[in-house]
């Protein structure tokens, strides 16, 4: 079946930085997008970045473009979030996720672009 297992979150403070992994099993990662979801205290969870499958174009949302970076390595099966210059906003749990088609889209914030969703890994950002 199906699953995502992300790793590489903890407590950071501010500035500082940190690289998710997300292990993928139960298909072939190459045949599709995959993004990065996050789900602040009380808050619903959003999708803040995509890469597609084919050309690994990728799409950021505002409040992380510049900082944030998305990458995958089909032959390993894993995506990265690499996070830099942390903000106490950034706190929420991170999330994996397969998008609906090989092509990320302007939809990729919204969760119903995705079918399949990892169980996630807690980053906290605090002094």
């Amino acid at each position: 079946q199906v699953q995502f297992v992300e790793s590489g979150g903890g407590l950071v403070q501010p500035g500082n930085s940190l690289r998710l992994s997300c292990a993928a099993s139960g298909f072939n990662l190459k045949d599709y997008a995959i993004g990065w979801l996050r789900q602040a205290p009380g808050k619903e969870r959003v999708g803040i970045s995509c890469i597609s499958a084919s050309d690994s174009s990728t799409y950021y949302g505002d409040s992380v473009r510049g900082r944030f970076t998305i990458s995958r390595d089909n032959a390993r099966n894993m995506v990265y979030l690499q996070m830099n210059s942390l903000k106490p906003e950034d706190t929420a749990v991170y999330s994996c996720a397969r998008f609906k088609d090989r092509r990320c889209s302007g939809s990729y914030y919204h969760i119903l672009a995705y079918e399949f969703i990892g169980q996630g890994t807690q980053v906290t950002v605090s002094s």
